[in-house]
């Protein structure tokens, strides 16, 4: 389905979902009206559901996302049925296909009437539990759900937020040919991209940060413009920023490299260690993207600064060679922080990745000197030494999933014990705080090391 009908597609839907509630509110079940309305809402459930087996729908804020895609004006649109779905605690519902006119009209139902049971239809009825009748619907899991539950849910929603990175980097590479060809990028699917990362940032960070780590991806350029992108706004996010300014420092860091569309590509790939003379040309690319950028309409001034600023340090130190700068912009710091992190951990022709420790002690080295202290530490605080996502191998042999980071010791991360130490799946994976497990605690105390997921078969991200 291409991005224009999905989105109408899922607007429809979303749209047909208040005007059922609407019309439920107004008139007793069985009403011509409801029925009509609740006809057509299973009706644009099953064109969602068209291309993909689930479909989530998510409520954040007052914004909402349907999949992967972020409807506009939603608070002008659907504000009544965001508040009413919030007052219950509901922040995502997903649909599997297959589900029933029976199932939805139950949602329907309940969401108009939360105050009455199952098949009531007196405005005097006793008061139930709506998440409890939401969460017995088959094919529809609704807000606060279950640990069995939440595995697979997970998994859909970490099926889409891959999904949404593939497009990235496949747009990040759009983006990379028209700077080549037509000698600036296609502001508006810049604007699209981050639009897009920025809303997956605010639904599930966690899982989204996690894929920038995957080896599986291997044109370097591209994943390394999306990688920045979306370590940079998650740190921005983490020190308050919000909004549109948010979503700038993202198209920002998106457009860093942006100026070696005119570096030689013999330069630019060249498995050896540059010559002296080969590493100055190098150095222009933080100018020509400026340039680039500065000319290009629409485009932010805040990503030609970025580009321009990139590969400075606080001290003065880097490049452009003789710039110096009282301070460097907030953008910057954060790009550049990302930049460096995400190169050293990518494992390319000329550079073996290294291990999240020693990226971390190259980045607090000179502490506030080349790099803000204050910044380093927030990150060391939100990647950890071992970063949510990672597969890890505890002490006591079993394999485990990082969930959180602790961020007053950052080797002592929450985990989700998932295997036993041949590797075997457990049939209840249960949750870790190693920073409270103590001496005598009978089962994992600490990660002993990182491991391959591949293996053993794993995807970790299913069971964040």
């Amino acid at each position: 389905m291409d991005p224009g009908r999905r989105l109408r597609v899922a607007d429809d839907a979303v749209r047909r979902f208040a005007a059922a509630v609407r019309s439920a509110q107004l008139y007793a079940p069985g009403h011509p009206l409801v029925e009509r309305a609740m006809k057509a809402f299973g009706e644009s459930v099953v064109q969602l559901l068209a291309d993909h087996p689930t479909m989530a729908i998510g409520f954040i804020q007052q914004e909402i996302v349907v999949g992967d895609t972020p409807l506009a004006k939603a608070a002008e649109n659907y504000g009544e049925l965001i508040r009413r779905l919030q007052a219950l605690g509901i922040e995502r519902i997903a649909f599997d296909r297959g589900v029933t006119s029976e199932a939805l009209s139950t949602l329907v139902l309940t969401v108009a009437h939360p105050e009455r049971k199952p098949g009531d239809t007196a405005a005097g009825a006793s008061p139930a539990d709506p998440l409890a009748t939401l969460q017995q619907l088959p094919n529809i899991r609704v807000g606060r759900i279950s640990l069995d539950e939440r595995v697979g849910t997970s998994a859909a929603d970490v099926a889409t937020i891959r999904r949404l990175y593939t497009d990235a980097v496949s747009m990040a590479g759009s983006l990379w040919d028209a700077a080549q060809v037509e000698g600036q990028p296609d502001p508006q699917e810049a604007r699209q991209l981050v639009d897009n990362l920025a809303q997956a940032v605010a639904q599930n960070r966690t899982a989204l940060v996690a894929l920038t780590a995957l080896k599986e991806y291997d044109n370097y350029t591209f994943t390394h413009m999306v990688n920045v992108s979306i370590l940079t706004m998650a740190q921005a996010r983490a020190v308050g920023v919000e909004g549109s300014l948010l979503r700038e420092f993202g198209l920002a860091a998106l457009m860093h490299d942006i100026g070696k569309v005119r570096t030689p590509i013999a330069i630019l790939s060249k498995p050896e260690k540059l010559t002296d003379s080969e590493f100055a040309v190098m150095r222009m690319h933080v100018v020509d993207g400026a340039e680039i950028l500065r000319r290009t309409p629409e485009m932010p001034p805040l990503a030609a600064v970025v580009a321009f600023e990139h590969h400075l340090r606080i001290d003065g130190s880097g490049y452009p060679i003789g710039v110096t700068r009282a301070t460097l912009n907030l953008g910057t710091m954060l790009c550049s922080i990302a930049d460096v992190y995400d190169a050293m951990r990518s494992q390319r022709a000329y550079q073996q990745s290294f291990p999240t420790d020693r990226i971390l002690a190259v980045l607090k080295r000179n502490d506030g000197v080349q790099f803000d202290q204050h910044l380093v530490r927030r990150f060391s605080q939100l990647m950890g030494i071992y970063p949510p996502g990672n597969l890890v191998r505890l002490d006591t042999g079993e394999l485990g999933v990082v969930l959180r980071i602790y961020a007053p010791d950052p080797y002592r991360p929450t985990v989700r014990v998932i295997a036993d130490p041949a590797g075997e799946k457990l049939m209840r994976p249960f949750d870790v705080n190693l920073w409270e497990a103590g001496e005598t605690s009978t089962g994992p105390t600490a990660v002993s090391s990182p491991v391959d997921p591949g293996t053993f078969g794993l995807d970790p991200l299913t069971y964040l």
